[in-house]
């Protein structure tokens, strides 16, 4: 399986450098291609980097790391990411990261289904900091939490893989519909992280109380 990663912000090369490391096959993309290759050469493990639609033509799984005002621009770049499994990774905040830009009635991941319908998309790796991603980072902690939604059921089931394969733990989490709630959870991380004090090392975990 080949994962493309869109995107070369801090979220986007900490996946391309997790999975890379774990033997998966990626490619980078980017709307500047010269960049998506210097990070490429970095990861080694055989990475690749060029221009997002080489990089969408080649994945069976594409890792969509775009700011949500990027998303359409993105979408239009690669051609619609017809047949492939794009998991969104974003939470639509606002510049200040204080609130969110959508929410209620939709969200990202929904608005990004509606830019690009024959993917299959999966939300995913919205409740993490970037530097949660490493696998040094995690040592010694009891497996983090990475909510998993989305209405295609095999889709998923090759998300929440691949999430298992990076140390985490894949919580099933309902239908696309779900990142309405999900993308909430997302920002009030942002608060706990950078507002309330509890710096990059946060990260929601749901429980069962009793079994």
């Amino acid at each position: 399986m080949t994962v493309a990663v869109i995107g070369t912000g801090n979220m986007g090369a900490g996946i391309a450098r997790l999975l890379a490391s774990k033997g998966e096959r990626v490619v980078i993309g980017s709307r500047d291609p010269a960049k998506a290759a210097k990070l490429a050469e970095e990861i080694g493990a055989g990475a690749e980097g060029g221009g997002i639609a080489a990089a969408a033509k080649l994945a069976d799984v594409v890792i969509f790391a775009v700011n949500y005002p990027q998303a359409g621009e993105a979408v239009r770049e690669a051609g619609g990411f017809a047949g492939k499994v794009l998991v969104d990774i974003s939470n639509p905040i606002t510049e200040d990261f204080k609130d969110l830009r959508v929410g209620h009635t939709t969200s990202a991941a929904e608005e990004l289904q509606k830019l690009a319908p024959e993917a299959k998309v999966v939300k995913a790796f919205n409740t993490i900091f970037a530097q949660l991603l490493p696998a040094e980072a995690r040592e010694g902690r009891d497996p983090v939490q990475v909510f998993v939604a989305g209405d295609d059921e095999a889709a998923k089931k090759t998300v929440s893989d691949l999430v298992a394969k990076g140390g985490f733990q894949p919580i099933e989490s309902g239908p696309l519909s779900n990142a309405r709630f999900l993308e909430p959870l997302g920002e009030i991380n942002i608060h706990f992280g950078f507002f309330l004090g509890w710096g990059t090392s946060a990260a929601p975990a749901w429980i069962k109380a009793a079994a």
